[in-house]
């Protein structure tokens, strides 16, 4: 048998592995196409190999749109019980992905119960996480202590890690330069810009970046090149410090390529709907055709409770556009710490929007869903249409709550219904409405 180290190194290498035999099967290609993506770093498959739970997942612009759902502990929310319960709903409702973000607690044991038993790719950002396990003020991590925490998650068994890598000290310099209307809303970004601002040192992940990517070619991980200046409000679209971080991840990512490193690119963020899809293209410019992983982007920023609405809006132009994974938004985004419904609506928009993008990048048999939903519809077929349905559970809770007084129509039309009234005229039977 052949020797590889990642994923990428298999493909370049003409190596078909388990976890790209797994991935062709579910998107429906030749596994020598998905291997010639892969070689190329446009398609990836997060897959540590300490992770023996997962089902892999594959990741690019020419693949399925992926979701994410981010989770996890907070100060003032620290039930494990209620986030391993958002964990089993996310993965029981079709989500590929889940991000840990817990910032509170024995965040490793969390972890390491979901890379035990989570068939979904697991991702993390160790920034969050240093705070917590050293336990210490920000200024005095040092630089071998952030390295640290990044092996302990790959050690852990996690996918991907969120790095944020380009908010270097010429990327800060743009940002205090070019002001902003809601500065970086990033946790990891600002996190490392005020340590780095606070000690005068260079961003430990991009000094050290070759460190980096031998701890993730050792254990397989894909490297998630986390977008600290991602903009966090339409105003902040398209600026300045945005793209110069974009350009100093595209250089980054052919360093790690070099390395046969998996790599992705995170994205805004809160966005104009008219400058989405020039984002997408900006991206795969500067990025070399990286898959894009788009927190939204949220096209509004006065809908708070309704943002899992304004993300799903912009994430199915998104992706429809080229990006490749889109993390989801809840309607608790700007207001607390999302619960268990929450999550649940989250999924739903975020799944909306990536089905309806794959239909308009034309991914082979995503319409086919559409078309059997539509058949059942006209067969007037309930059962069916429930099976069918995204969240079947809430399409019969809404025809359970109404008593229409014919079981083949809705209260909303009754015997106006044009499907019934159309399927009995095109049968040559008469249709009279009220005197039926």
């Amino acid at each position: 048998m052949k020797h590889y180290t990642t994923q990428m190194d298999a493909a370049r290498k003409g190596i078909l592995t388990r976890e790209m035999e797994i991935v062709a099967e579910k998107e429906g290609i030749p596994a020598e196409q998905l291997m010639k993506l892969m070689s190329e770093g446009k398609a990836i498959i997060p897959c540590n190999k300490r992770h023996k739970a997962i089902s892999p997942s594959g990741l690019g612009s020419s693949l399925k749109t992926k979701i994410n759902v981010n989770l996890g502990t907070s100060r003032d929310m620290t039930d494990l019980d209620m986030e391993l319960a958002k964990v089993q709903s996310a993965v029981d409702m079709g989500a590929e992905a889940i991000m840990d973000l817990s910032s509170y607690g024995d965040t490793r044991k969390f972890r390491r119960r979901l890379t035990e038993t989570c068939p979904a790719m697991i991702g993390t950002v160790p920034i969050y996480d240093a705070v917590v396990y050293y336990h210490k003020p920000l200024i005095e991590i040092t630089t071998e202590e952030w390295l640290d925490i990044a092996r302990m998650h790959a050690e852990d068994g996690v996918d991907f890690l969120t790095i944020h890598c380009g908010i270097n000290k010429e990327t800060a310099h743009k940002f205090k330069r070019n002001k902003r209307l809601t500065n970086i809303v990033s946790r990891g970004g600002s996190i490392i810009f005020a340590w780095m601002e606070m000690t005068g040192k260079e961003n430990p992940f991009y000094e050290r970046f070759d460190e980096l990517l031998d701890i993730c070619r050792e254990y397989d991980i894909t490297l998630s090149l986390g977008d600290a200046c991602r903009p966090g409000c339409l105003a902040d679209g398209t600026d300045a410090s945005q793209i110069e971080e974009l350009i100093a991840l595209g250089e980054l990512t052919l360093r790690a390529w070099e390395k046969d490193v998996q790599i992705m690119i995170e994205g805004p963020g809160h966005m104009p709907l008219n400058q989405i899809a020039a984002n997408m293209e900006i991206q795969k410019t500067l990025c070399h055709g990286a898959p894009f992983y788009v927190l939204g982007p949220i096209v509004t920023d006065v809908a708070p409770g309704y943002d899992h609405i304004t993300s799903a809006i912009g994430g199915a132009l998104a992706a429809a556009s080229g990006a490749a994974f889109l993390c989801y938004v809840t309607p608790a985004e700007h207001l607390r710490l999302p619960t268990l419904e929450d999550v649940k609506e989250g999924i739903i928009a975020a799944r909306i929007a990536a089905h309806s993008a794959d239909i308009a990048k034309g991914i082979p048999g995503a319409m086919d869903w559409d078309n059997q939903m539509s058949q059942a519809r006209k067969d007037l077929d309930w059962d069916k249409m429930f099976d069918l349905a995204i969240d079947p559970v809430k399409a019969k809770e809404y025809r359970a709550s109404s008593s229409p007084e014919k079981e083949d129509t809705c209260t909303m039309c009754g015997n106006f219904c044009a499907v019934k009234n159309m399927n009995r005229i095109l049968d040559g039977e008469l249709v009279s409405i009220f005197d039926e």
